[in-house]
């Protein structure tokens, strides 16, 4: 029986690897896999995901306003078989999204994997992290450390002089360069290097 999952953690803990590993798995036993990524992230080349160790794969690119039950369906009637459904930066994903998502385990009996943030940098929850929290079938966490060895649980952004902010759009993307993840007590000091 097909199941919806969610795969959270802070930033580089190694997300979209485990997404093109799982991806790989599936292929190499001549399943077909039909992965997603977010239109917005453009840190790396549009419709491919990338990961940090160098692995990556094509991907469908999906916005805000794409139905993504009815871009499984299309993809279904093209090619007659699909096994799992896969998303990158699943935080992106919109309330519909993720219940449209269901609706492709529900009614289709295909399993979606979903990994992402669960947390942006104000310790908010992002749209999409927050209905996959409620409605996936198994959630699970990919663990990552805080420079301090504790469990990164957290992720700060940093501005151009490298001080945390604490206020703006809770979307900006960036990589390594932008963010940290850290363990809530380093989350909750003023400045990450203390």
């Amino acid at each position: 029986m097909a199941k919806l999952y969610f795969y959270y953690s802070a930033m580089n803990a190694g997300k979209s690897t485990a997404l093109l590993q799982a991806s790989y798995n599936y292929q190499e036993r001549g399943m077909q896999t039909l992965l997603f990524a977010p239109a917005i992230d453009d840190r790396h080349k549009l419709g491919c995901i990338s990961s940090r160790i160098g692995l990556k794969a094509e991907a469908n690119l999906f916005t805000p306003k794409d139905n993504l039950l009815e871009q499984v369906e299309i993809f279904l009637k093209q090619r007659n078989e699909l096994k799992c459904v896969l998303i990158d930066e699943a935080q992106f994903l919109t309330k519909n999204q993720v219940l449209q998502l269901t609706m492709v385990v529900d009614r289709l009996n295909i399993p979606v994997l979903c990994y992402g943030l669960r947390s942006d940098f104000r310790a908010e929850p992002f749209e999409g992290s927050l209905y996959l929290l409620i409605w996936a079938d198994e959630i699970n966490e990919i663990k990552t450390v805080c420079y301090c060895g504790r469990k990164a649980i957290m992720n700060i952004r940093f501005d151009a002089e490298n001080h945390k902010v604490t206020q703006g759009k809770q979307i900006e993307i960036g990589g390594n360069e932008r963010y940290i993840s850290v363990c809530r007590k380093h989350f909750k000091l003023s400045d990450s290097s203390e």
